[in-house]
C-alpha cells in the first residue's frame, strides 16, 4: 500500500501560498498607514462645502490616504484565493461558497472609488468647486459631493458579504481540521460573525464596527502568517491527505 501527495499539495502551489501571505500582511500595513493619515487630518464625513474646501487644503494628504483605503482592496481577493486552494483537497463546497462571498465583496469595491472616509470623486469636484466663479456653481458642486458622502455614510451590502465569507472560510478551515490551526479557525468565525453584526449597523453602533476592525486585522496577519509557512515545500507535503494506492 502506497501513499502519494494529493493534487493540492503539489509544490506548484508553494508561490501562491506565498504571495498570498505577503499580500495579506501587506494589507493590514496599508491600511494602518492610511489609518496614521486619517488621524493626521481627519476629513469631514459630512458636508459637501466643508469637505471639498478641506480636500483643497489638503489635497496631497487626502489622495494619498484614499489610495491607501481603496487600492489594497485587490489584496484579499488573493488571500481567498489561497484559503481555497489550500482547503480545496480537504472541502470543496464549502471552502467555494466562502471563496465567492469573501472575495467577490473586495473586488467589486474596486469598481466604486469610495471609501468609509471619502472618495477620490470628491478630489475632482473640489477642483471644480475652488475654480467656480459664482456662488450658484460652487452650490451644485457641494450638492453632488453631498451625494458622495451620503453614499460612503450607508451600510454596504458588499461589507456583509464580505465578513460572511470570512465567516464561511472559518467553518471550513474547522470542519476540515487541515492544513490550518484551530485557532485559525476559530478566530475567522468570531471575526465573521462580529463583522456581519458591525457592517449591518455601522452607523448605529460604531463601538462594533472599531471591534471588528482590530479582529479584521488580526485575522489577516494570522492568516498571512500560516499561509506564508505552508509555502515551505516540507509543509505542502505534510499538509497533503493521504491517497492510498491498492495496487503492488
Amino acid at each position: 500500500m502506497k501513499r502519494h501527495g494529493a493534487p493540492g499539495a503539489q509544490p506548484g502551489w508553494g508561490l501562491l501560498y506565498l504571495a498570498a501571505g505577503a499580500s495579506s500582511i501587506l494589507f493590514v500595513l496599508l491600511l494602518i498607514a492610511a489609518l496614521v493619515l486619517d488621524f493626521l487630518a481627519p476629513p469631514p464625513v459630512r458636508g459637501g462645502a466643508a469637505t471639498l474646501e478641506f480636500i483643497a487644503a489638503n489635497k496631497t494628504n487626502y489622495v494619498a490616504e484614499q489610495v491607501l483605503w481603496i487600492l489594497p482592496n485587490i489584496l484579499p481577493v488573493l488571500v481567498f484565493t489561497a484559503l481555497f486552494v489550500a482547503l480545496m483537497p480537504f472541502r470543496k463546497s464549502l471552502p467555494l461558497i466562502a471563496l465567492i462571498f469573501a472575495a467577490l465583496p473586495w473586488a467589486l469595491l474596486l469598481a466604486i472609488p469610495v471609501s468609509s472616509r471619502g472618495s477620490l470623486n470628491l478630489v475632482y469636484l473640489s477642483d471644480r468647486y475652488m475654480a467656480a466663479a459664482t456662488d450658484g456653481e460652487r452650490s451644485a458642486y457641494a450638492t453632488a459631493a453631498e451625494a458622495i458622502i451620503a453614499e460612503n455614510n450607508t451600510p454596504a451590502i458588499a461589507g456583509v458579504l464580505s465578513a460572511l465569507g470570512i465567516l464561511l472560510m472559518g467553518l471550513a478551515m474547522l470542519a476540515a481540521a487541515a492544513p490550518f490551526p484551530q485557532y485559525l479557525a476559530l478566530l475567522g468565525i468570531g471575526t465573521g460573525a462580529l463583522g456581519v453584526l458591525s457592517e449591518a449597523l455601522r452607523h448605529t453602533v460604531p463601538d462594533f464596527y472599531w471591534g471588528y476592525g482590530i479582529l479584521l486585522w488580526l485575522w489577516f496577519i494570522a492568516t498571512g502568517i500560516v499561509l506564508i509557512r505552508l509555502s515551505r515545500p516540507a509543509r505542502l507535503a505534510s499538509s497533503a491527505p493521504p491517497v492510498r494506492d491498492f495496487g503492488p
